[in-house]
């Protein structure tokens, strides 16, 4: 029997300290916290989107960092295993808009309650209020991890510590250290799916408001980053919301380049059924003040940032419109436009980009290239994904894959 310890208690440490010892391993899992799962109770807004229902290639489709290194995992332990598992601890699932899988309770608890269920009938030992201050090798074999209360051996070591994302749930980059002390190279670290902040002075005038089914698309220049379709949200500092997380992911490290996002308010309308519907609204409205016409195209709030951006004369009747007026307030609709500053820090952000470079990291086993017995999952690694259930997919992967190579 080997003795396995884990450094980190959440979704990719718990799954992967369940399975070392579903195999018959001796499981130390160390955690930091006075808890388990403290991160994994606020994903989702504390509905804990587990995974997406979709086939191995959707899956790393809509990995952004580093796809390729997860095939394997991925094909080892995918979306359908991760619902087939949970079901298995007697959470049931259910799949939402863009094939999101969330726990029928909407709960994230009843996740991370299984998880420690999964680990408790495997015989996990579970040491809370743990943190490790080093991991020991010898000869470039690992020999145990060293906390507080002193030196506990092992045959191998899972590095499960996450990122930097959400620092107040233990994620303070205690693994890279680990993978620096091995000569591990950590790539770049920023935070992504993360609110993006905006140099327009009229933001804040817009805080609060929600928009559902618009369509944007980031651009550097004339270069186009990314496209979404979507909900987003403006606040007092800039834009948030689903499709602006995702859109976070491609202006990393781009900010003094001022990138544009363009919104557009009426994508099931071109341009020219845009203006058709402009001129019947005009029509309707002939006598009234342009800046009380506007009411049934868009939502009150926006209405008097979209009048002042226009550059109509807000009182001017509607029936006095010009067809040039008319057409820049149709563009502006269809590409009202917010320069990007930059994004907020890692407190607000769900996952971290860059960590352990994965070229040194065998993909089918997790294990370091460069330290035997030494193995990282989750978040620590250089992958990252989508928002939509792809991280945590990917935490559970290479959990499993850690575990059961461990």
């Amino acid at each position: 029997m080997k003795t396995i310890a884990v450094i980190g208690g959440g979704a990719a440490g718990m799954i992967a300290a369940g399975k070392s010892a579903e195999l018959g391993n001796n499981v130390i899992l160390f955690e930091k916290n006075d808890r388990t799962g403290k991160k994994l109770l606020i994903t989702g807004k504390g509905r804990c989107n587990v995974t997406n229902a979709c086939d191995v290639t959707e899956l790393v489709q809509n990995i952004c960092g580093n796809p390729r290194f997860m095939y394997s995992s991925i094909s080892q332990f995918d979306s359908f295993a991760v619902v087939d598992f949970f079901a298995g601890l007697g959470v049931e699932t259910k799949v939402e808009r863009g094939n999101r899988v969330f726990p029928v309770s909407d709960n994230a608890r009843d996740i991370a309650d299984a998880l420690v269920r999964y680990m408790k009938k495997n015989g996990v030992k579970t040491v809370l209020n743990a943190a490790v201050i080093e991991i020991a090798a010898e000869g470039g074999c690992v020999k145990g991890v060293v906390t507080k209360d002193g030196f506990t051996a092992a045959d191998s070591v899972i590095v499960a510590t996450g990122g930097l994302s959400y620092p107040g749930t233990g994620s303070t980059g205690d693994g890279y250290r680990f993978a620096k002390a091995f000569s591990h190279n950590v790539t770049k670290l920023y935070p992504s799916l993360v609110p993006l902040t905006a140099r327009e002075d009229w933001i804040p005038e817009l805080q609060g408001l929600s928009l559902k089914n618009v369509s944007v698309t980031l651009k550097d220049g004339n270069s186009v980053l990314y496209r979404d379709f979507g909900e987003m949200l403006f606040t007092h500092y800039g834009l948030s919301g689903p499709v602006i997380l995702s859109a976070s992911r491609y202006v990393l490290g781009k900010y003094d380049s001022g990138c544009k996002l363009e919104i557009d308010l009426k994508p099931a309308l071109d341009e020219e059924q845009l203006d058709r519907r402009l001129i019947r609204d005009f029509e309707q409205f002939s006598l009234k003040a342009y800046k009380n016409s506007l009411s049934e195209l868009l939502p009150q709030k926006l209405i008097p940032v979209i009048v002042k951006l226009s550059g109509i004369n807000e009182n001017k009747k509607c029936c006095e419109i010009t067809r040039e007026e008319r057409r820049c307030l149709g563009a502006l609709l269809k590409s009202l436009t917010v320069t990007i500053a930059g994004a907020r820090g890692f407190n607000e952000a769900v996952i971290t980009v860059g960590g352990v470079d994965v070229k040194e990291i065998n993909p089918k086993t997790m294990e370091s290239k460069l330290v035997k017995g030494l193995f990282f999952c989750g978040e620590v690694l250089d992958v990252d994904a989508y928002t939509g259930g792809f991280n945590l997919q990917i935490a559970f992967s290479t959990g499993i894959a850690a575990g059961k190579h461990a």
